[in-house]
């Protein structure tokens, strides 16, 4: 049993071989981070098989605002032509401010989370596109908003 749980393992992992990782995709994260909205999303390709993603999340609205900057490395792995999975450890930080317009009453926090992200994505061909779904759950320490946020997101970045 261990050694076809092994031969399984290894299996896996050697498929990350003949991933496709671009040299650089620069695009946004829609609905990532806290649910900030959007977030500015950048991949740098260090190999074949892995990057480092960052990302900048921005928001401000009639009662509140704050900022989410991520960062994420990752292993890339492909299914099949231009459609590959990832997965990787991360960590966050932030801030955010709130003010009630009922109560006039507000509340604020600086926070850093650790988790990873996971998700697939497809390089398109044709086009130098590539889009995402990913999810990136992340503990928060500290004054956090949420103490455990979800980050579920669909990424469109331009591949160069």
């Amino acid at each position: 049993m261990k050694k076809q749980l092994l031969v399984a393992i290894m299996a896996i992992f050697s498929l990350g071989a003949f991933a496709q990782v671009n040299n650089n995709a620069l695009g946004l994260r829609f609905g990532g981070g806290n649910f900030f909205g959007a977030e500015v999303s950048y991949q740098k390709g260090l190999s074949n098989i892995n990057r480092l993603e960052a990302d900048l999340g921005l928001y401000s609205y009639s009662n509140g605002s704050g900022f989410n900057i991520a960062g994420i490395y990752q292993w890339v792995w492909n299914i099949d032509g231009g459609f590959n999975w990832y997965a990787g450890p991360g960590a966050e930080l932030g801030s955010w401010s709130y003010k009630s317009s009922v109560t006039d009453e507000g509340n604020a926090g600086f926070y850093l989370g650790i988790g990873g992200q996971v998700g697939i994505e497809y390089n398109f061909d044709e086009i130098p596109l590539n889009i995402s779904v990913d999810t990136r759950p992340m503990i928060g320490l500290g004054n956090s908003y949420n103490p455990f946020n979800f980050g579920l997101a669909l990424g469109v970045r331009y591949v160069f």
